[in-house]
C-alpha cells in the first residue's frame, strides 16, 4: 500500500460565491432530462448554468421546468443565453434574480444569430449596471485581452473568454490571447465556449485558467456521460500539471538513461552514432 494521497484541488472563489469544482456545466441540448442527470453527476461540477428565458420558470414544481429535473445539490448559474442587447440581458438577469435563482449570472449578450459572437460594447453596458445593482457577474467575452480587462475594471467577479465559437468544438483557437488575458487578470478567468473533447479541458487549465465552462461537447457527445466523466479528470490533470512545472521543449532528443558507465560499443555501433575509431 503506498502512502500518496490523492491531492485535492482547492475550490474556486468568485465573489462571495465558493465553487468546490472548477468544471461549470451548462444544462441544455441533451437528449432527455435522465441523460443530464447522469452526466452532471459524472461531470463532478457542483454549478449548472440554466438559460432563464428557457427555463419555463412558471411551471416550476409541475415537472414542466427544467429546474424540476436538477437536483438540489447543484449551485445555479443563470445566464442570459439568447439575449442580443444590453437591454434584454438586463431584464432577463432581474427576472432570474426576481424568482429567487441566484443573484450571481452569466451574462451573456450576443452580437448576431450567425457567429454568437458577444457584442463587445453592449456587453460592457450590461456588465457595469449589473454590478451597480449587485449582481456577480460571470461575464462572457471574446478572447480579446484589451476588453477582458475593460469588463474586469467594470466590477465583473470573473472573466469568461470563448476559447472558440458556442458550440464549435474547436478547442483554444488563439493561445496567445488567451495567455495574454491570463496574465494580466487579478479576477478568475473561467474559460467559456468551443470546447470539443477532454484534451481541450487540458489545455485550458495548462494556460493557468481558473476553470472551465462547457455544455456541448458534453451534451452532444456520443456517450454524454463518458463524456462527462472526461471532462472531470481532464480539468484535474491540467490543473495539476499547470502547477508540477512541465519540462522544456526542445528540437532535438535528449537521453533519458545515463550516457556513462556504459559497455564499451562495437566498430559497427560507434560507426552508426558517428564516434571517431580508436
Amino acid at each position: 500500500m503506498s502512502d500518496f494521497a490523492e491531492p485535492v484541488i482547492p475550490p474556486l472563489r468568485v465573489g462571495s460565491f465558493v465553487f468546490r469544482s472548477r468544471l461549470l456545466v451548462g444544462t441544455g441540448k441533451y437528449p432527455d432530462h435522465l441523460t443530464m442527470q447522469r452526466a452532471l453527476a459524472a461531470s463532478g461540477c457542483d454549478v449548472v448554468t440554466v438559460a432563464v428565458r428557457r427555463a419555463n420558470l412558471d411551471a416550476r414544481g409541475s415537472g414542466g421546468s427544467l429546474l424540476d429535473h436538477i437536483g438540489s445539490q447543484y449551485q445555479l448559474l443563470p445566464n442570459t443565453a439568447g439575449c442580443f442587447t444590453a437591454e434584454d440581458a438586463l431584464r432577463t438577469a432581474r427576472l432570474g434574480r426576481e424568482l429567487g435563482i441566484s443573484d450571481m449570472v452569466k451574462l451573456e449578450v450576443l452580437a448576431d444569430q450567425q457567429t454568437l459572437l458577444p457584442h463587445p460594447t453592449q456587453t460592457l453596458e450590461a456588465t457595469r449596471i449589473l454590478v451597480q445593482e449587485g449582481f456577480t457577474v460571470l461575464v462572457y467575452t471574446s478572447d480579446d485581452p484589451v476588453l477582458a480587462q475593460e469588463l474586469e475594471h467594470a466590477g465583473a467577479a470573473a472573466v469568461m473568454p470563448a476559447g472558440a465559437p458556442i458550440g464549435s468544438g474547436q478547442g483554444i483557437l488563439n493561445r496567445n490571447s488567451m495567455e495574454i488575458i491570463l496574465e494580466r487578470a487579478r479576477v478568475p478567468i473561467i474559460i467559456d465556449a468551443g470546447v470539443g473533447t477532454a484534451s481541450d479541458v487540458t489545455v485550458a487549465m495548462e494556460l493557468g485558467a481558473a476553470g472551465v465552462l462547457l455544455n456541448t461537447g458534453i451534451a452532444h457527445a456520443q456517450d454524454p456521460v463518458a463524456m462527462a466523466h472526461a471532462m472531470r479528470h481532464a480539468l484535474a490533470a491540467g490543473y495539476w500539471a499547470a502547477r508540477a512545472g512541465r519540462i522544456p521543449r526542445k528540437r532535438y532528443a535528449t537521453a533519458s538513461s545515463p550516457v556513462t558507465g556504459l559497455i564499451a560499443p562495437t566498430t559497427a555501433s560507434r560507426e552508426a552514432q558517428g564516434i571517431p575509431g580508436e
